[in-house]
């Protein structure tokens, strides 16, 4: 099978140090082996509001909304609310809050950023939370990239007295349903961590696209914005091994490990690069490492079940999919496949089941067409009453 690169996407930094350096090691940094950056790579107004998002703060709708809900329900009824400024999820790129507001798409960081925005506008306590779920993998661009979860919580302005101002009630944004997110762990995060998290983001998404010289000056921004966090040296060692600068990326990696010295992804990361630098007893050490850690990588079971259903093996596939999918149920990949797998063995209510929720789960409006197509198709099939085998 070949090897993949592992980058965390949108980690929540979970790899801080207790205490954090006040500066990146300079000699992690190479910045005369790359050209310069094709735009500026900054944080500095990943919070600023726009001459457009000021005048919706000052609107007759908003105001009126702020009056009729209150100050929080009101400024989330109108950034989500179908009815007004009809923001979507789409997971494919990172965003400052008034590039999100401009396009009225982001993921969950870029919506984070710019609800954080509005509500610091209005005066409102605002915390960022990391929430404890699984990793939600993909790949794209040679990549295997994880994707953790963020999301907001709003404070009462002290001026809310009218409702009985509670200085420690707050109000939690999420883009997964509210049952869910209430029983899920959560660890707060300052807002030097959500600009690390752009920045990585942003490395990332340069990678998927093959701009590995803009790739390393936003890892570099990331580090550097948050040095004692694992993430952006993860991301920071893959720009590297990707530039053929392999032994600056097993210095970033090991940096990394000493930090979190189990991190899946990183020692995934590392495994490969001890082979090609000439180190198999320590490559083969670490994939024992690895395995004892998790035995099967991410989209193990995936691949052997396109293997099995390109070769007709419907069953086999089917069993395959299942298993990958009580591993990561969220996945519209997963999802989508286990559907057509029911589907060629002429399941037609688990089919569509599957593909519903491959619709429902994907961040991408691309997939979602697509997925979306092979529902009416399969709708198409059930109402005519034909089969497929």
């Amino acid at each position: 099978m070949k090897r993949l690169i592992i980058l965390l996407l949108s980690a929540a930094l979970a790899g801080c140090a207790s205490v954090m350096p006040a500066s990146a090691p300079p000699a992690l940094f190479a910045d005369a082996g790359f050209a310069p950056p094709s735009e500026p790579v900054s944080a500095e107004n990943l919070f600023k509001l726009s001459p457009a998002m000021r005048a919706y703060l000052n609107s007759p709708t908003f105001t009126q909304l702020l009056r009729n809900r209150g100050a929080r329900h009101g400024l989330i009824e109108a950034l989500y609310s179908k009815t007004d400024l009809k923001l979507e999820y789409e997971s494919k790129v990172t965003r400052t809050a008034a590039q999100t507001y401009e396009a009225r798409s982001g993921n969950c960081l870029s919506l984070v950023i710019m609800t954080a925005a509005f509500a610091k506008e209005l005066g409102m306590p605002v915390h960022f939370q990391s929430v404890n779920v699984d990793d939600l993998w993909s790949r794209a661009g040679g990549l295997y990239l994880a994707s953790n979860h963020v999301n907001i919580s709003l404070g009462e302005r002290a001026t809310d007295i009218q409702r009985g101002y509670d200085p420690d009630r707050h109000l939690v944004v999420d883009f997964i349903p509210r049952d869910d997110a209430a029983k899920l762990r959560s660890r707060q995060l300052e807002e030097e961590d959500i600009v690390a998290l752009y920045l990585n983001n942003r490395a990332a998404e340069a990678l998927v696209q093959q701009r590995t010289d803009d790739a390393y000056w936003w890892a570099k921004a990331a580090v550097s914005a948050r040095p004692g966090a694992v993430s952006p040296l993860n991301t920071l060692g893959v720009v590297y091994q990707r530039h053929g600068d392999l032994a600056l990326a097993e210095q970033a990696f090991r940096t990394a490990l000493t930090r979190e010295p189990e991190n899946l992804a990183v020692l995934r990361n590392l495994q490969p690069l001890l082979v090609k630098l000439g180190r198999p007893l320590e490559a083969q050490q670490l994939e024992k490492r690895i395995a004892a850690i998790e035995p099967y990588p991410p989209y193990h079971f995936f691949d052997q079940g396109m293997v099995a259903l390109k070769a007709g093996d419907f069953d086999g596939a089917r069993d395959l999919f299942e298993r990958e999918v009580k591993r990561a149920p969220f996945n519209d990949e997963f999802r989508f496949w286990l559907g057509i797998a029911h589907l060629r063995l002429g399941h037609m209510s688990d089919a569509r089941e599957h593909i519903t929720l491959a619709v429902n789960n994907s961040t991408s409006s691309d997939m979602r067409e697509v997925y979306s197509s092979k529902l009416h198709y399969l709708r198409t099939l059930v109402q005519t009453g034909t089969r497929i085998r």
